[in-house]
């Protein structure tokens, strides 16, 4: 993840997993699993090569076939070698992993090193976060496989995927038309709108305010806040807004900016099918006005253009009586504690978009950044290519997946009963029965493939004592689905050759350390926003910020 005041970072929140259709004979009534579950095979599927079953059927090997999988190691899991679901993996497939754990901090670089070298590759390469860019580069060289047989010919579960999000096939498949790479789609529906704002309700309700819906009224609330005494101590101890620059999406200026200009994460936009950024707007000159009065007037904590994640937490998690009023963010978790002692974390409510002094009134969506891309790639080392790919696919079906990503049927969740209903209303799949985040050995928390489509993800049993998952859902889908920008604004993944993905790099590691600078100096008053602006904007362009548009267009052109 990048960080910076820019937040320009795409993680999603999985405390609870629901996952997709999934192959196999209509035989879970018998089993207490629904139909689909992860035994059988489908009628008529295409047959296996050699050592491989025909495609859904299990086991995928008729012998003891090893694979030896790569990936970085995971601080929730104990040891991927011993691990439950590894177990499960290797009975229900007849496939032995030998893993190749890389340190998580080390790992990008490691990884580098092996395909520099492109020599005693792994059979695969899982949850290393390949790019678009890398992908078609090695690709093109030969290192990684082309996919496109294998999912004909085994894809399973993998079509269905298809079927169910369009546009994820489009979205990884290289200009050369191979796929080089596969997803793990994880598509909660809140992470798809990621610049919320959490405000604390007692304190509305305390005061008699009513949420607000401008940015006026925004600053007349956190004034309130700062002078009313809603935490009812007697001390002026109240922080109306704050944030952190390296904490998760919980920059500052993430929410407001857009009162002002359509401002996404990744500070890209389309318009008109004309790439474009939001900081060298006139209008992205008037958000930082308003930034820096509330953080004249005391309403923006100081320490959020300086403090990290963890000390946000601690002011929102302040021992007695709340301090925090708002945080923009893109859950209450990043400033409280899930489920913790203080329960404050459920008293926060989402903030709609508020209108800015112009009209403006858009959240940012952005629908790729669930996907995962390049989480499963096949290298031209693997021995058994069809068996590693038939693998990929067994992990995309819906029992797989929650056995992956959370445990065992019976101890971490289970089935619905008959008459339970989801989070959407509609008939529930699955339901938690512990925790989710611990230190554990029975799932992958995570790493490696899932299929966790926003339908099926919104099948988790609707749980009053475990409010979460639907108090994110219905904020989200009440306060942010309505305002949400157009697809014709989204920049979606894009190839970039490896020259121009470099220069890209080079050129924006400029750009935004010159605009981060000034939007900090801004909102602190070092500078006079008005008197800058224009040596501002003349600074992006000496910066060749044209070029780095230019070389954006000409990938998002080809996309089209």
């Amino acid at each position: 993840m990048k960080k910076g005041i820019h937040g320009f970072a795409v993680m999603l929140l999985a405390l609870s997993l629901v996952m997709s259709a999934c192959s196999g004979k209509n035989d879970g009534a018998a089993t207490g699993s629904p139909a689909g579950s992860a035994s059988g095979s489908p009628v008529g599927s295409p047959a296996g090569t050699g050592n491989v079953t025909a495609a859904g059927e299990l086991p995928i090997t008729k012998e003891k076939t090893t694979i030896r999988i790569m990936t970085h190691a995971n601080s929730l899991v104990e040891d991927f070698a011993t691990n439950e679901f590894t177990k499960y993996l290797e009975e229900k497939t007849n496939i032995h992993i030998e893993w190749d754990i890389l340190p998580e901090k080390s790992a990008s670089e490691k990884l580098n090193l092996v395909l520099a070298s492109g020599e005693q590759l792994p059979d695969v390469i899982m949850t290393m976060g390949i790019s678009l860019a890398q992908q078609m580069i090695f690709g093109a060289q030969g290192l990684f496989r082309p996919l496109n047989g294998l999912i004909d010919q085994y894809g399973v579960e993998t079509k269905k995927m298809f079927e169910q999000m369009p546009y994820v096939k489009d979205t990884i498949t290289a200009p050369d038309g191979n796929i080089y790479a596969m997803p793990a789609p994880n598509e909660g529906f809140h992470a798809m709108f990621m610049q919320k704002m959490w405000i604390y309700k007692p304190w509305l309700d305390k005061l008699h305010l009513a949420m607000p819906t401008t940015t006026e009224e925004f600053y007349n609330v956190l004034k309130a806040f700062k002078t009313q005494d809603p935490n009812g101590n007697g001390k002026a101890d109240e922080i109306p807004f704050s944030g952190s620059p390296t904490g998760y999406v919980t920059q500052v200026q993430n929410f407001l900016m857009n009162s002002f200009t359509y401002a996404p994460l990744s500070w890209l936009a389309a318009d008109n099918g004309k790439i474009e950024v939001p900081y060298n707007k006139p209008e992205w000159k008037e958000g930082l006005k308003y930034l820096h009065r509330l953080y004249a007037d005391g309403l923006m904590d100081p320490q959020a253009l300086t403090q990290d994640g963890n000390q946000l937490k601690q002011l929102g998690e302040n021992p007695g009586v709340p301090i925090l009023g708002a945080v923009s963010t893109l859950h209450m978790g990043e400033f409280t504690q899930f489920f913790g002692e203080s329960g404050r974390w459920k008293d926060y409510v989402a903030v709609p978009p508020l209108k800015g002094p112009g009209g403006v009134q858009v959240t940012p969506y952005d629908p790729y950044g669930v996907l995962n891309t390049g989480a499963y790639v096949i290298t031209k080392d693997a021995k058994n290519p069809e068996a590693a790919f038939r693998l990929l696919d067994f992990m995309y079906n819906t029992e797989t997946t929650l056995r992956s990503s959370y445990g065992r049927p019976g101890d971490e969740w289970d089935w619905a009963k008959e008459g339970e209903l989801g989070i959407n209303g509609e008939k529930a799949i699955w339901k938690p029965l512990k925790s989710w985040g611990n230190v554990q050995n029975v799932h992958w928390s995570l790493s490696g493939p899932i299929f966790n489509p926003s339908s099926l993800r919104l099948a988790q049993v609707d749980d009053p004592a475990n409010p979460l998952e639907k108090m994110l859902y219905t904020e989200t889908k009440e306060k942010y689905d309505p305002y949400k920008a157009g697809l014709d604004r989204i920049v979606p993944p894009l190839y970039l050759s490896n020259e121009d993905s470099a220069e890209i790099a080079d050129l924006q590691l400029t750009l935004h350390n010159r605009v981060n600078e000034m939007l900090v100096r801004s909102i602190n008053g070092d500078v006079d926003i008005d008197k800058e602006w224009d040596s501002y904007v003349k600074s992006l362009d000496d910066m060749n910020l044209g070029h780095y548009l230019e070389l954006y267009q000409k990938a998002y052109d080809a996309k089209k």
